[in-house]
């Protein structure tokens, strides 16, 4: 018999959307050191726990970050402070995509928020995606004009970038390479320019 419990067709949802990939006992641990199981946090706040998931599947709450391999539904611990921030749930997606003058990229940017997959922040606002969106381009730019022996007040700009995006990013975990098919941010945009251009010396 299928279980069609909202559980269930959460864990389903969650696959369809990342795919099936295992994650390994370090996945478990980055993932249990970072976010908070779904009924945990429920119970910290007086949530029902099935009601945020029925909502999670209407497409008014962001779905798990994670599913952690015992299948507890991993969620950043602020998962409702937007939906508090907008005046409720009903009112969040108008609040979150009229953060964008182009309508399109607001709603784009919406139907990421909605997949969990925005784990590569810390703390997931409107403004944080934003600015990650500028110094992911601002620091591509800076590597695309890179010399051969770039100057001192070169490196200190593209440095400046990294440690603001440093600050921005979780330090992600091997699932996400799997899920996401390939690097991560921090690894393009972080790790590598300050191992191919370490900081100048004063």
């Amino acid at each position: 018999m299928t279980d069609t419990t909202p559980a269930a067709r959460i864990a389903e949802r969650f696959r369809e959307v990342n795919g099936a990939h295992p994650m390994t006992a370090e996945d478990d641990a980055y993932v249990t050191g970072v976010f908070v199981p779904l009924d945990a946090l429920c119970g910290e706040l007086g949530r029902d726990p099935d009601e945020v998931r029925r909502l999670m599947l209407a497409a008014l709450l962001p779905l798990p970050g994670y599913l952690r391999s015992d299948g507890a539904e991993m969620v950043p611990r602020d998962l409702f402070a937007l939906a508090d921030a907008a005046g409720g749930v009903g009112r969040l997606r108008d609040w979150f995509t009229g953060h964008w003058e182009d309508r399109g990229r607001g709603e784009a940017e919406w139907a990421a928020y909605l997949s969990g997959q925005y784990v590569c922040l810390r703390e997931v606002t409107p403004a944080n995606i934003r600015r990650k969106d500028e110094l992911t381009a601002e620091i591509g730019a800076c590597l695309a004009e890179a010399g051969a022996d770039p100057s001192p007040e070169w490196r200190a700009a593209l440095h400046a970038r990294v440690d603001a995006l440093d600050a921005l990013e979780p330090e992600f975990t091997a699932y996400d390479r799997l899920r996401f098919g390939g690097p991560t941010s921090r690894d393009t945009c972080v790790d590598a320019p300050r191992a191919r251009f370490p900081r100048a010396r004063g």
